[in-house]
Formats: C-alpha cells, structure tokens, sequence
C-alpha cells in the first residue's frame, strides 16, 4: 500500500469515529448531508477523497464544527503527502534539483539515512550522472539534461562544513557496495566520502554489513529540523509535516544512528568497501 493510500484511511477512520462520537448512522449521516449512503462508506473506508466541502458538511451534521479548522488541515495534508515521481520528472531531472534549495538551505540540522546508494549532499560529479542515468531508464526519461542535472544537485554541496548548517547522514555499508558508475567513479566517491567526513558540522555515521541490528534497515528518508520528513521509495515520496510522523523517525533515526560507527571505523568500512570493489 503506498503511503498516500494509508494516510487516506487513516483521515477516514477520524471521519468515522466523528461519526460514531455523534451515535449516526452511516444512513443518518448520508440523509443529513444530502448524500448517497455509498458515499459515507467511501469516505471513511479512504476510497474516495473529501473534498473541504464534504469535511464541513460532515462536521456540521455530527455537531463537531470547533475540529473544522484541523480537519481541514488533516486533509490538505493528506492530499500534499505523496509525490508521484513519474507526475514530478514530467519537468525534467535538471529541474527538480533546485526545488528544494530554500528548504535546505533554511534547515538548520539536517538527518539523512540511505539504505540504497550515496545521498545527494555526497555524492561526486560522476556518480550522481550515473544515478541519474538510472532513474532516466526506470522513468523513461531523456538522457540529454543528466549533466545539467548532476550539477544542480551539487550546488547544494556549498552548504557544507559552513556552520550555518549542521549535517548528519546514516549510511548503510550496502551504500557502500552498491556499485553506482563503476569501479573508477565508485572509488571516486569513496574517496569524497572521506573528504567530506572531515568536514565541520558534517557526522557521517555508517552500518556496517553484517552488524547486530536493533532496527531494520527501510526506505531513505530525511528530516529537516523538527518541521518536516521525506521519506522515498521507487515510485514517489512521502512527505509530511504531521508531529506524530516527525516524532516516529526522529526515533527511528536515533535508533539507527546508535548503530552506526564514526571516525576511524566508519574510515575502515569505506576502505574495506573500496578493496572489495577492487577485486570485483
């Protein structure tokens, strides 16, 4: 189930029990509102989106008009949560780089885990082409903007070891393996790694392959402040700004950034990575 799918019925189960706080009928609901009996169901079961209208109109019959302003809130939420990758690429890679430079730049401490390949704040010249070449092919995307691309994801680098922002990345080793341009351009990156791991203000903190867990390794996500996360899977993003969900992978994060080794050792899982690449 994807996550807008799951925020919708979780917005229909507050739209039931408003229902039910007012001892309503899904009959007597629909009567009040003017609506067709299916439509409750609908509503409350997520298959089908409120508009605000529906949301006032509901509130009104259950007697509930004070929850109208965070009902709504609730909603437009809901309905901001999930990005859909193939709807946001339609503007091209070299575009969506520069988006969310505002809010980077506005973050003060930025926690980044990645399970999968080397977040953007790190990543080398090459190695983010490479990516991008990826993506263009599981998109079906046009090759012609990936430098472009490549380089706009790199401007936000400035904002490294500057103070202004603190940084703080978990890494999986598979991060580590996973062998994104080839052996030149993975090595390359190892090599960045290191570099920007001796940076001020920048904590890079890696999981090491076979390493005991406490929690499972899951999707990327990125928490900016305590404002708001984004969490990517293949064919979007999720994003919210919902206390609860910033409190849940705030711990999640704590959780996985306790496992993760620094300095020296995180130093001796990127050479033992890089001799692995050598020998394959």
């Amino acid at each position: 189930m994807q996550p807008s799918s799951a925020a919708k019925k979780a917005f229909g189960i507050r739209l039931r029990d408003l229902r039910l706080d007012a001892e309503l009928s899904g009959t007597a609901l629909a009567r009040l509102c003017g609506w067709n009996k299916s439509k409750i169901s609908k509503l409350e079961y997520g298959t089908q989106s409120p508009t605000e209208s529906d949301v006032r109109a509901w509130a009104a019959a259950c007697d509930a008009e004070g929850q109208v302003p965070e009902l709504i809130a609730m909603l437009r939420e809901v309905e901001q949560m999930w990005l859909e990758y193939r709807r946001e690429l339609r503007a091209g890679q070299k575009h969506i780089q520069l988006r969310s430079m505002t809010l980077y730049e506005q973050t003060k401490l930025l926690r980044a885990y990645e399970a999968l390949f080397i977040p953007g704040f790190l990543q080398t010249y090459r190695y983010a082409v490479a990516q991008f070449k990826i993506h263009a092919h599981l998109h079906g995307l046009p090759l012609e903007d990936i430098e472009e691309a490549a380089r706009n994801r790199l401007v936000r680098q400035r904002l490294l070891g500057t103070g202004t922002n603190s940084f703080s990345f978990v890494l999986e080793a598979s991060t580590l393996y996973n062998n994104i341009g080839g052996a030149e351009v993975m090595s390359e990156q190892l090599d960045r790694l290191l570099e920007i791991a001796e940076m001020p203000y920048v904590f890079i903190g890696i999981i090491p392959l076979g390493h005991q867990r406490t929690l499972y390794p899951g999707e990327a996500f990125y928490l900016f402040d305590e404002q708001h996360v984004r969490q990517e899977f293949w064919t979007g993003l999720l994003r919210s700004s919902r206390p609860e969900d910033i409190s849940y992978f705030v711990r999640a994060f704590t959780a996985l950034r306790d496992q993760a080794v620094y300095g020296k050792a995180a130093r001796g899982e990127i050479e033992t990575a890089r001799e692995h690449l050598r020998g394959t």
